[in-house]
């Protein structure tokens, strides 16, 4: 166990400490300027964050994987339909209501809806759509199909909202999409789609598994265009403290209690729901509880170290860093925008479980090095994208409407297995390091330059450009596959005319 956990801590810290290093360059090279004891902080909450992902990434692995396939094979083998899409709805529902980033939202918005009817909206929302990723599998309904209605619908309700003068609320609706796909639902949610799909899809439908996460996603989308569309009074969003405490080991003592509780309700709902199906469908071996009761506590050790360190650091380093950054040029800002999104996306817990588990799906047809490249570009155009807004002032309708019609045209010309990963991919690339580090930045550029007023109107959004930045750069992936095996294809036929050339046999008179 000791080894394998170096080694994530070796993988962690290839992909966390770009980030450091940007920021230490940033500040070298006087961009930005922080002090001493800022550098200090940042420097350890960077040590901890590779110390949690490692753990978490180890322990989801050995925990959250393995309960999810089980949950999903396990039900789905003994004919279970209808207790699996019971289990299913009440995992989603669970899980959800305990997202911590939902509660941030939730927060956020309660001067339109009230705390617990948001939750509890949400969290329905989620699992009733987990149901329908379900009999997807089941009755071997294309994914785009259903997602190209339930974005149909979505975009209907968008209308609605603008109608009603309301459409600053629509990028906090998208970024709702983003907040409750969280890491510690993310390898659960696809290890039972998995699960699921080994028992009821043939193997030509490599795609079977895939979509969860994006029925996960466009759900709290459309539950929050609804509870808009009913909403009354204006949103006051107040900005909250960024400032980095004075003490760093009492701060981070502080966060760390928080999310012990915030982490623990998570897992203590996701184990409690296992354990009664366990004991009443699946009856696994004493030896197999404790090996996954192991590895979930490991991986919420880790997940709690690194969400403390990132809230109780990153937060402020990033929205100090956009307060400065607003005083550079237009091009500054932007070019920074795309670096910084790109190395963050390398070091969100949830993309190192969605690309191990696409390559093993996919059966290496999609490499991990190549998602990782397309996901990275993606989320580092989205962020520049964000920053562009800020700086001009204009709807985010104008980016996420042609977007996602980009995206459905796209599904026509690929391979289906690229837009079911790319749909699951948007919520993933969404995690806690994009709200808590990339959308503090967003909000300091955007309260320094256009005023705290126009927070809601052009500083979120971001998690929501996020989201939809994987499904072009991975459906453009899939474009290049094309062209790719038609040009493999094209070079094997001239090799067999030549092969057949060479097989003529003259005769002589």
């Amino acid at each position: 166990m000791i080894r394998e956990i170096l080694e994530e801590i070796k993988k962690s810290s290839f992909s966390v400490l770009p980030i450091y290093a940007l920021v230490i360059f940033l500040v070298i090279i006087k961009l930005i300027d922080l002090t001493g004891y800022e550098i200090f902080s940042f420097t350890l909450a960077t040590a901890l964050v590779i110390f949690g992902i490692s753990l978490f990434n180890y322990g989801a692995e050995h925990a959250m994987t393995p309960i999810g396939k089980k949950v999903g094979r396990g039900l789905t083998k003994q004919g279970k339909v209808f207790i699996l899409i019971f289990v299913v709805f009440l995992f989603g529902f669970l899980i959800t209501i305990a997202e911590p980033d939902l509660t941030v939202l939730a927060m956020q918005t309660k001067s339109i809806f009230s705390k617990p009817l948001l939750i509890f909206s949400i969290g329905l929302s989620v699992g009733f759509f987990l149901i329908l990723a379900i009999l997807k599998i089941i009755k071997k309904v294309n994914l785009i199909r259903i997602l190209s209605l339930l974005y149909m619908v979505a975009f209907a309700l968008v209308a609605l909202l603008a109608y009603q003068g309301k459409e600053n609320l629509v990028a906090l609706a998208f970024d709702s999409g983003g907040v409750t796909t969280g890491p510690m639902t993310v390898p659960f949610l696809m290890a039972l789609g998995a699960g699921v799909a080994m028992v009821l899809a043939q193997k030509s439908e490599k795609d079977a598994s895939f979509g969860f996460i994006a029925f996960s996603s466009i759900g709290p989308v459309i539950m929050m265009l609804i509870l808009s569309l009913f909403s009354s009074g204006d949103m006051e969003y107040e900005l909250a403290d960024y400032t980095l405490s004075d003490n760093f080991f009492l701060s981070y003592l502080e966060y760390f209690g928080e999310k012990m509780k915030d982490v623990g309700l998570s897992i203590g709902l996701l184990l409690g729901c296992f354990i009664v199906v366990d004991l009443i469908f699946l009856h696994s071996t004493k030896k197999q509880i404790l090996l996954l009761l192991k590895g979930l506590f490991i991986a919420y050790i880790g997940l709690v170290f690194f969400l403390a360190a990132v809230d109780c650091t990153y937060m402020g380093v990033g929205y100090k860093m956009g307060c400065m950054l607003s005083e550079k040029s237009s091009v500054i800002i932007i070019l920074l925008a795309f670096g910084i999104g790109a190395l963050t996306v390398l070091a969100e817990p949830a993309i190192k479980i969605l690309i191990v588990q696409v390559e093993e799906m996919t059966n290496g047809l999609i490499k991990k090095r190549s998602m990782l490249i397309a996901l990275a570009i993606g989320v580092g155009c989205a962020i520049a994208i964000a920053m562009i807004r800020i700086i001009y002032k204009f709807s985010i309708l104008y980016v996420i409407i042609p977007g996602y019609i980009i995206c459905f045209i796209l599904a026509f010309f690929i391979p289906k297995i690229y837009t079911a990963i790319a749909f699951d991919a948007g919520g993933v690339a969404s995690g806690p390091l994009t709200s808590s580090f990339i959308l503090p930045i967003a909000l300091g550029i955007c309260a320094s330059l256009n005023g705290e007023g126009y927070i809601l109107n052009y500083g979120f959004g971001v998690v929501s450009l996020v989201a939809l930045s994987p499904l072009l750069s991975i459906e453009i992936l899939g474009v290049f596959s094309v062209f790719n095996n038609r040009r493999k294809v094209r070079h094997a036929i001239k090799q067999v005319l030549k092969e057949d050339d060479k097989q003529i046999i003259h005769f002589g008179e």
